[in-house]
């Protein structure tokens, strides 16, 4: 079996496979200061739960957008489960041809969410990541990472208007019923989800006129992109697992024998 451990902004995504199927999946927090005998106790717990032997793992692999934590969770796999992670970065196989000016500067979550569209679903896609950020990555059909976008989440761009404007409160993301609103709540709610689902749309909208892909399927992962679904039209195929596969394909690219 094999662990894959995806290190966000704010949670970290924990799977387990056994081949191509996944087994188990569990988040946990993202915090800078917990150590690796924290976390690797919450991983055997988790794992134990499942009835998940620690014996049956033989190998691991981490992507990270917060390098402060890396040896922390290397710390966590080698003490608490007996395996090391390989690190997604620079030298690893991912089966794509970056086409970047800095191939380092791409987030190795970009990397790998867009590794799992292509092997599963074919190019030329479109991803969409709904996290602390909004993630937008172009693969062509021979599997060419052209590049993308990067906007703000919507759980940070709620936040940082309840932080920059003292009369605003901390809101719920529930779409209201009309965009003309009568409660300051429901204004926000309204600017709020609204503007996020016009952004996506129309990032979308341009990276398919941009690059002639006008077929390209759009395919979107985080919990936050249920929203878009449920309220646009714009995403062809809503993939809850698709970093963690993406995680696990990357694996057995490095490792033939897996």
């Amino acid at each position: 079996m094999l662990l894959v451990i995806d290190i966000g902004n704010t949670n970290i995504k924990i799977g387990v496979f056994d081949g191509d199927k996944l087994v188990h999946s569990f988040r946990l927090s993202t915090v800078q200061v917990r150590t690796g005998d924290e976390y690797g106790l919450d991983i055997l717990s988790q794992l134990s739960s499942k009835n998940i032997n620690i014996s049956g793992i033989t190998g691991a692999v981490m992507s990270s957008v917060k390098p402060g934590l890396n040896y922390t969770f290397e710390h966590a796999c080698d003490y608490y489960i007996g395996v090391r992670p390989i690190i997604v970065g620079s030298g690893i196989k991912t089966g794509l041809n970056i086409k970047y000016d800095n191939p380092r500067e791409v987030g190795a979550d970009r990397i790998v969410n867009s590794v799992a569209a292509y092997y599963t679903y074919g190019g030329p896609c479109i991803t969409i990541d709904c996290g602390t950020a909004t993630t937008f990555n172009v693969i062509s059909e021979k599997g060419e990472f052209l590049g993308g976008a990067i906007g703000h989440g919507l759980k940070s761009a709620a936040e940082a208007l309840a932080t920059s404007a003292e009369l605003l409160p901390n809101i719920e993301f529930t779409m209201p019923r009309k965009v003309v609103c009568k409660t300051t709540i429901s204004n926000m709610q309204s600017g709020l989800m609204q503007g996020y689902i016009g952004m996506v749309e129309r990032i979308v909208r341009l990276m398919k006129e941009e690059t002639g892909y006008g077929d390209a399927k759009v395919i979107a992962t985080g919990g936050l992109s249920e929203i878009i679904k449920k309220n646009s039209n714009i995403i062809d195929i809503f993939d809850r697992t698709l970093t963690l596969r993406g995680l696990n394909i990357i694996y057995k690219l490095n490792n033939p024998n897996a």
